[in-house]
């Protein structure tokens, strides 16, 4: 339970930095500045894309194929990818705001910073990956916080001092930038450029497949649900503030499993009764932060309401089929697994397509049964034809 809490710990001051630095940021220069942190969710998914590739592929293929400097040139190859890939986000922002249906004029500055700042954390996330799988928790956790507290000090305080946004932006990049720099030297000591990109995929294929759906489902769903207008806009915001610190926190349940698994060390039951409890303080927290957070957004409660609640329903399945398919993906077939997570990934796309405000939720809920039903039967398959 102390290495999932240290791990969920770096994912967690990751989430919280940026949702707390857009709400200041909109009490102090404009409020719905606030709806940056939505607008650029999608990104996230890219950065789950690439952390899952470079990052937990690399860190498996290091111990499951010996090659020893994979964790380093992941990060080297990981890297060069999420600057050409967020940098040419950032230079086409004005397009992105558009599609997203939202005042290019006001989200802009803040919008093309965000990507830029997803940047930088994607380059921190793998190299906290690398110090996950050694086992240096502790050192992880340092690096961390300092990052974020550099973020949200830099970014907060300059706001005070000025409330132009585009030196807003450039200071607090310039100084995070050279931080990455600095994390980056001192941690990637040795690349010789050998990297099995086919195994890097096979060995977090599911986080991989996932990330791209999910990718497709918010790009193309907030699209749809942010037409239908600005009360929308604002129940999604709230409902994404207030359970997306948990959803990232959870992947946590996966990464331990994962590397108890790869090190041979896996036992299910030890690994639940730590997600049960884990999970029941995620739902808590959610509970806490909406009673906290409704006064001062005051979102539609009706339209709240049913987003947070399949967000809790989700919650209460997830702890039982996230480990089962961690482990039917490295222990069964990596294949079959993924194809399963791409049919659920499929299912939850379409209904994300729906021309309701509702989509994206309904898609992750139907998705979620089905991905707690598969993994349920196909675990029970694999121990019974084991005994």
């Amino acid at each position: 339970m102390k290495r999932l809490l240290r791990i969920a710990f770096d994912i967690f001051i990751s989430s919280f930095t940026p949702i707390i630095s857009w709400f200041f940021i909109g009490v102090l220069i404009n409020k719905e500045l606030t709806n940056v942190f939505t607008l650029t969710y999608p990104m996230q998914c890219i950065m789950g894309i690439i952390i899952s590739i470079f990052g937990v592929g690399a860190n498996v293929s290091g111990i499951r194929d010996k090659n020893k400097n994979s964790a380093n040139n992941g990060i080297l190859y990981g890297s060069l990818i999420s600057i050409i890939i967020f940098g040419l986000t950032a230079i086409n922002c004005k397009h992105y705001i558009k599609f997203m249906n939202m005042n290019e004029n006001i989200y802009l500055i803040f919008g093309t910073y965000s990507i830029l700042q997803i940047l930088l954390q994607t380059i921190l996330h793998l190299i906290l990956t690398k110090l996950h799988y050694q086992e240096l928790n502790k050192k992880a956790n340092k690096i961390s916080i300092l990052f974020n507290a550099i973020n949200f000090i830099l970014l907060v305080f300059t706001a005070l001092i000025t409330k132009n946004q585009l030196y807003v932006s450039i200071i607090t990049l310039s100084i995070l930038t050279i931080f990455d720099i600095i994390i980056f030297l001192r941690n990637v000591d040795k690349v010789d450029f050998k990297f099995n990109l086919k195994n890097c995929i096979k060995y977090d294929s599911v986080s991989f497949s996932t990330s791209i759906m999910f990718f497709i489902v918010y790009f193309f769903g907030f699209s749809t649900s942010f037409s239908f207008g600005e009360k929308y806009v604002v129940a999604i915001t709230f409902s994404t503030l207030i359970t997306d610190i948990q959803w990232d926190m959870a992947t946590a349940i996966k990464e331990v499993a994962k590397i108890d698994i790869v090190k041979e060390k896996f036992e299910y039951s030890y690994h639940l009764k730590n997600a049960t409890k884990f999970v029941s303080l995620l739902i808590f927290s959610i509970i806490l932060l909406g009673l906290a957070l409704y006064p001062l957004y005051k979102p539609d409660f009706l339209i709240v309401s049913i987003f947070v609640s399949l967000h809790i329903i989700d919650f209460i399945m997830f702890q039982f089929f996230e480990i089962k398919i961690t482990y039917l993906e490295l222990e069964y077939s990596p294949a079959k697994t993924t194809l399963n997570n791409i049919i659920a990934s499929v299912i939850r796309t379409i209904l994300s397509l729906l021309p309701t405000p509702f989509c994206t939720i309904i898609g992750q809920i139907v998705c979620a049964i089905y991905e707690f039903v598969y993994s349920s039967i196909l675990y029970k398959k694999i121990n019974i034809n084991k005994h």
